[in-house]
């Protein structure tokens, strides 16, 4: 079961990134109940996501890289970018979502764009770094959350 959570919480990353293409897409055609729907959706997916991830760090730990040495410093500055965009996704999803059921509409439609590029960025940053741990390199070992991002 240990195992499959990164493919579950990865997973989550994905429909939650398709859900928030479908919301925007039906914002441009003005269909806002299904605007509604998708993002709420979207921000259900990203939030089982956040529950799987940060169960299996509590639990488990978090993944060392595995692949080639010559590769692990770019690993490791990928790694650290992809955390600062997810962290900076999370807060501005929050934002965004408070400034849609506060019906602050205006603020709303400023903030909305740019918190959906920033995700889509951190979806695309999320694979990559799920695809480099455990389908291109065999994953290394199991460790605390700062060993694995400072390459320990």
């Amino acid at each position: 079961m240990v195992t499959i959570l990164p493919t579950i919480s990865t997973s989550f990353i994905v429909l939650s990134a398709i859900c928030v293409a479908i919301g925007w897409y039906y914002v441009k055609k003005r269909n806002l109940d299904a605007h509604r729907k998708w993002m709420v959706v979207g921000g259900i997916c990203a939030s089982i996501f956040f529950l799987t991830y940060v169960s299996r760090t509590a639990f488990v730990g978090n993944t060392l890289f595995g692949g080639p040495a010559e590769i692990k410093m770019i690993y490791q500055i990928f790694l650290v970018f992809h955390i600062i965009l997810a962290t900076v996704a999370a807060v501005m999803g929050i934002i965004t979502f408070l400034h849609a059921y506060k019906n602050r509409i205006a603020k709303h439609k400023k903030i909305g764009p740019w918190t959906a590029s920033i995700w889509f960025a951190t979806a695309i940053t999320g694979v990559t770094v799920y695809t480099l741990l455990y389908v291109i390199y065999p994953g290394g070992t199991t460790s605390s959350v700062i060993k694995v991002i400072l390459g320990f």
